[in-house]
């Protein structure tokens, strides 16, 4: 065959092809749009018996492994309230719901011979022949009871004063402070003075 005859047969075969493919396309793609609009117009009921079981789950893990596998480890303790034996335990206010001395009517009283009683003195302090002095911030609930104790000063510093204090107020139950006649939750500055006898 001539070349010049070949040439415009192979273009018109090849042109043939691609008129072919795009009405193939452009057909295929408005039957597809068509048929998506005829599923949307579909709805479905299903009677909840009907439903199919969960299914079975993926092992046989016990509950408490499933459990351990998404624990966190962590370095910090967990904040832990020691409360005395006999105690009503309350769930502590935020320091927010604390009112400060100055809007009390009528501080949280301790009995200071209890209090007195209860204060060991440090042993390396005592051996040492140094006094000391520790000023608490008492956090006392409308009940009386200690629920938390900040150190705000102590004198002098690692003699193990401000630890014998904390444990003095651990726990302690007083009567509450009174803020317009009613019991209220109150934070409350309490010196300790340790001197030597």
């Amino acid at each position: 065959m001539n070349e010049k005859i070949l040439r415009p047969v192979v273009f018109a075969i090849a042109a043939a092809l691609h008129v072919a493919l795009l009405f193939f396309i452009a057909f295929e793609t408005k039957k597809a749009a068509q048929e998506e609009l005829e599923h949307a117009r579909i709805m479905k009921l299903i009677d909840l018996e009907e439903l199919p079981p969960p299914p079975p789950p993926e092992d046989d893990i016990p509950q408490v492994e499933a459990i351990a596998e998404t624990m966190i480890e962590t370095d910090t303790p967990p904040v832990q309230h020691v409360v005395a034996a006999g105690t009503i335990h309350t769930p502590t206010p935020a320091a927010d719901d604390y009112l400060p001395m100055h809007k009390l009517s009528t501080p949280p009283q301790f009995d200071a011979n209890e209090i007195a009683s209860d204060l060991v003195y440090p042993a390396i302090a005592l051996r040492s022949g140094i006094e000391g002095r520790v000023i608490l911030e008492l956090f006392v609930d409308r009940f009386g009871i200690v629920q938390r104790i900040t150190i705000l000063r102590e004198e002098p510093e690692g003699r193990g004063f401000g630890d014998a204090a904390v444990k003095a107020f651990t726990g302690r139950k007083g009567k509450a402070a009174i803020a317009n006649g009613e019991p209220v939750s109150a934070r409350y500055r309490y010196p300790v003075t340790f001197k030597i006898k």
